[in-house]
């Protein structure tokens, strides 16, 4: 049965929702699931906006044939080639055999890497400022590389001032009829996800983001419809200077994080040591993290989020522990940079790890380490405590919290 929802007056979401999967791309968590969004546009000629991931295939086309009716479809817009937007695409391509497909030339490229249907036949090729007239509708297509695959572009409507914005904007969390981000508490229930969402998916791209960004500076946007997560109609403003921060490695707050790899708890308590001294310093709202039980995905979004980061690691064979390893690789692959770091490390015999992250952060940009690194060996010492209290005062101070 389908499960459409009219946006104008001749435009509908006719996506969906999957709760069960686990893993987005099969790598990032996603417990509060995740909307494979498409939109259908009836004009003289009918046009959808990308397709869905076969995972919703039957709702998708049940969706497709309650708008259409007898119609048929004209116009396939494919703005992302990747499979959670095109898997359906040849079912549609049986089903509506008339059909032109409207991508870039490297859209033309990626559908034969993945299917063999005849697509020279109906395709039409479009390139930066193109343009589609369908009645009374008038799309603008423009391209949008890397944010995040090299195919992408986004496809703006000139008639209703929308925006298909593909993966832009996008979030992790399924639509759970709200579809609208003013219907949901999306600050505090949604960002949290979309933050996370853009820094993994996106976040080493930060350039062709700003790219992508200043060529709308001017553009009259009165609503974005991405391909997963709400639909925006209000306070634009505010999501699109989420975007501007997080593609300029700006720190949305002046916040500090703590990730801490422990193998038998003395990193750990050091870690809940300079959280507590942090918070004596006047800092508020410390976010800590064990690696070994927090996905990588966590670390990076919670990095792009706040201004001060703390790393303890224990040591682990003549390195540094495995789960913190990940995670700041991780950092340095999704281009994090412009963040004051403080470090620990831990070690029985041979602590190594220290060296291993002043080394990995010198190799990323504009990464200030703070203070001296402290060295434990196995667990913390009464005299030690004067250190990790200097290096929390150093961390306040360079928040702006004057320490008495």
């Amino acid at each position: 049965m389908h499960c459409t929802k009219r946006i104008t007056e001749d435009m509908s979401w006719v996506g969906g929702s999957d709760r069960r999967l686990a893993l987005f791309e099969n790598v990032f968590p996603i417990p509060r699931g995740v909307s494979y969004n498409s939109y259908l546009i009836e004009d003289e000629k009918t046009v959808l906006l990308d397709t869905v991931d076969r995972a919703i295939s039957t709702l998708f086309f049940e969706n497709i044939e309650h708008i259409l009716g007898n119609r048929r479809l004209d116009y396939l817009v494919v703005n992302h080639m990747e499979p959670d937007h095109a898997a359906t695409m040849a079912e549609l391509v049986m089903r509506y055999p008339e059909i032109k497909i409207v991508g870039n030339t490297k859209t033309l490229a990626m559908i034969k890497q993945f299917f063999n249907f005849d697509v020279d036949s109906r395709f039409v090729t479009v390139k930066e400022g193109d343009t589609l007239s369908t009645g009374r509708h008038l799309f603008t297509f423009y391209m949008a590389p890397m944010v995040h695959w090299p195919e992408a572009m986004v496809t703006y409507d000139n008639s209703d001032k929308i925006l298909y914005s593909a993966d832009a904007f996008g979030t992790f969390g399924a639509i759970n009829g709200n579809l609208y981000a003013d219907e949901v508490n999306f600050e505090s229930e949604w960002l949290p996800d979309a933050r996370r969402y853009y820094t993994n998916i996106v976040g080493k791209y930060g350039n062709q983001v700003q790219a992508l960004l200043k060529k709308f500076g001017s553009v009259d946007i009165k609503m974005i419809c991405p391909l997963h997560g709400p639909v925006w109609r209000e306070n634009l403003g505010w999501f699109i200077d989420k975007y501007i921060k997080w593609s300029t490695y700006e720190p949305e707050e002046t916040a500090v994080m703590i990730a801490y790899g422990t193998i038998y708890g003395g990193t750990e308590n050091v870690a809940n040591i300079i959280a507590s001294k942090l918070a004596d310093a006047g800092v508020r709202n410390v976010a800590m993290y064990d690696v070994a039980g927090t996905h990588p995905s966590v670390i990076v979004s919670e990095s792009f989020r706040c201004s001060h980061l703390v790393f303890a690691s224990a040591s682990y064979n003549a390195g540094i522990f495995g789960s913190m390893e990940t995670a700041l690789l991780d950092l340095k692959a999704h281009n994090l940079q412009n963040r004051k770091v403080a470090l620990i490390e831990n070690g029985t015999w041979a602590p190594t790890a220290g060296k291993y992250m002043v080394n990995l952060f010198g190799s990323m940009k504009n990464i200030e380490i703070i203070g001296d690194m402290v060295t434990i060996k196995s667990t913390i010492k009464e005299d030690q405590l004067a250190d990790i209290e200097a290096l929390a005062c150093k961390i306040a101070e360079s928040m702006g919290i004057s320490v008495q």
